[in-house]
């Protein structure tokens, strides 16, 4: 490393990859199942999506990681906090709304994020604009009930004092949200998904009992 760079610095919010920063560049490096596809779908969306979303700079990358711009903001996360207002965290549901429609409106098919949620966008904290959708290394074509009811279980499972507000965020999203039988429905899938996930990675490390867990809490909740 030249001196005139920065010691690599791991970035938060990451769950499943090494994600890491080194000055202007992020550097992500997968790991588990399907490594090489979900680096190469990343890589795809990123391509393709450059000037139509807000989405980081694909820079290169190698056979194990990607190399990408480093963009301001504040995760979504962040901004749903306990400790932060209601009118801050009602716009931050109803930018989600409004991104994800215009998401599923760029491409033909239409693209699906596959993670979609405030934990993987980032937000400029003055303005609430959204200034980079991350973690595109689930996307594919699919059904947008996908991200759509993926978004509301991130919100119901690490936000659930914001439940009531995501009213906001289908208002923004706009067209006919499907019913929760059928919102639900999708929640469920993408668990057992996850559990899978974890499954083939390690069969009896902590991910399995998580997503276990989660997936019987998903199937319990009421509407």
């Amino acid at each position: 490393m030249g001196s005139g760079e920065q010691n690599p610095v791991r970035l938060p919010h990451g769950y499943t990859n090494f994600t890491r920063v080194e000055g202007t560049v992020v550097v992500k490096t997968y790991a588990g199942p399907d490594a090489d596809l979900r680096r190469d779908r990343e890589r795809t969306a990123l391509t393709r999506l450059a000037d139509l979303l807000p989405v980081p700079p694909l820079i290169d990358g190698d056979a194990t990681s990607v190399r990408v711009g480093h963009l301001p903001g504040v995760h979504g996360q962040e901004l749903l906090a306990p400790d932060v207002d209601s009118a801050t965290a009602t716009a931050v549901l109803a930018a989600c709304g409004d991104t994800l429609r215009r998401l599923h409106g760029v491409v033909p098919g239409p693209l699906v994020h596959g993670d979609y949620g405030p934990n993987n966008l980032l937000f400029d904290p003055e303005t609430l604009v959204v200034t980079a959708i991350l973690d595109w290394e689930f996307s594919h074509p699919g059904d947008p009930i996908e991200d759509l009811a993926w978004c509301e279980w991130i919100v119901r499972t690490h936000h659930p004092d914001r439940v009531p507000l995501l009213d906001a965020f289908f208002s923004a999203y706009g067209g006919d949200v499907p019913g929760w039988a059928t919102r639900q429905a999708a929640m469920i899938a993408r668990c057992r998904e996850l559990l899978d996930f974890c499954r083939r990675w390690d069969p009896d490390g902590a991910g399995v009992t998580l997503w276990k867990r989660r997936l019987a809490e998903t199937s319990t909740w009421p509407m």
